[in-house]
C-alpha cells in the first residue's frame, strides 16, 4: 500500500482500515493460492481455507484422463478466485463461473478471462449454457453456509463489507447446498464430482444431503488451512434421475 499511494491516501486507506474496510477492497486484490485476484470494494475475500475446495478439484482432474478438456463449473464464484487457480493448476480445462452479484460477476471477469474462462450471471444452475448440461466432469462450490442468525456475530470486515448474498445461507446455512445437490445430478457427467465447502459443524449436514440427493460422499479436512469439503461422486445409475 505504501508503494502506490501519496502519503495523504496512504492515510486516507489506513483510517479505512480502521474502521473495518477489509484490506484487500483497499488494496484492490487478495491473495489467494500462491497469486493475485482482483477484488473490488463489496466483493466477497476469497479465504485461504478455500484453497482446499482447489486442491481437492485440482487433484480429481488430474487422475481423470479424458482425451477432451473436462468441463468445470464454479458455483458461486464470488471474484472467480477457486476458478483462478484452477486454471493456473489444470490449464487443459473447460472452466465456466457463475454468480448472481452483478459486482461479482464484473469481478470475476476480469480475473479469468484473461486465462481463457467463462463468466456467467445468474442464480446456480440457471446461469449456465444449456450445452453443459450433464458434461460437468467437477462443480465446486462456495456457495453461502453461514446461518442466517450467526452473520450478526461475524466479524465486521464480512458483516458489513461483503453483501448479504455472499454469506446467508439460511436458517441452517445449508439451503444452498440442498439445491446444489439436486439440481447436480442433473448437471454432472456420469461419475462427476461435486465438492462443497463447509464449516466442520456443518459437514454432517451438507454430507447427508448429498448422499440423499444420490452422491457416494466422503470429507475431506485440513486443520492447516481450517477448511472442510464434502466430496460427492455422483454413480452412474443416478445419472439422468
Amino acid at each position: 500500500m505504501a508503494e502506490t499511494c501519496s502519503p495523504t491516501e496512504l492515510q486516507r486507506n489506513v483510517r479505512r482500515r480502521m474502521e473495518g474496510v477489509p484490506l484487500e477492497h483497499i488494496l484492490g486484490w487478495a491473495e489467494f493460492a500462491g497469486g493475485r485476484v482482483l477484488v473490488e470494494p463489496g466483493v466477497f475475500v476469497p479465504r485461504r481455507r478455500t484453497e482446499l475446495l482447489v486442491a481437492e478439484a485440482v487433484a480429481l482432474l488430474r487422475n481423470d484422463a479424458l482425451a477432451a478438456p473436462p468441463v468445470v463449473v464454479d458455483l458461486c464464484c464470488g471474484s472467480g478466485a477457486v476458478g483462478v487457480a484452477v486454471l493456473r493448476q489444470a490449464p487443459r480445462v473447460d472452466l465456466h463461473a457463475a454468480d448472481i452479484e452483478p459486482t461479482a460477476v464484473r469481478c470475476a471477469h476480469a480475473n479469468l478471462e484473461p486465462l481463457g474462462g467463462h463468466v456467467h450471471a445468474g442464480d446456480l444452475f440457471e446461469a449456465l449454457p444449456p450445452a453443459l448440461h450433464g458434461r460437468v466432469r467437477v462443480l465446486t462450490v462456495n456457495a453461502p453456509y453461514v446461518p442466517t442468525e450467526a452473520i450478526r456475530t461475524m466479524p465486521p470486515e464480512a458483516r458489513l463489507y461483503e453483501p448479504a448474498v455472499s454469506l446467508d445461507g439460511g436458517p441452517d446455512g445449508l439451503d444452498f447446498h440442498r439445491r446444489i445437490a439436486v439440481g447436480g445430478t442433473q448437471w454432472l457427467a456420469s461419475e462427476g464430482h461435486l465438492l462443497i465447502e463447509t464449516s466442520e459443524r456443518q459437514a454432517a449436514g451438507t454430507s447427508e444431503i448429498l448422499a440423499a440427493a444420490g452422491f457416494a460422499v466422503r470429507t475431506v479436512r485440513s486443520e492447516e488451512l481450517d477448511g472442510t469439503v464434502v466430496i460427492g461422486r455422483l454413480v452412474a445409475k443416478n445419472v439422468g434421475k
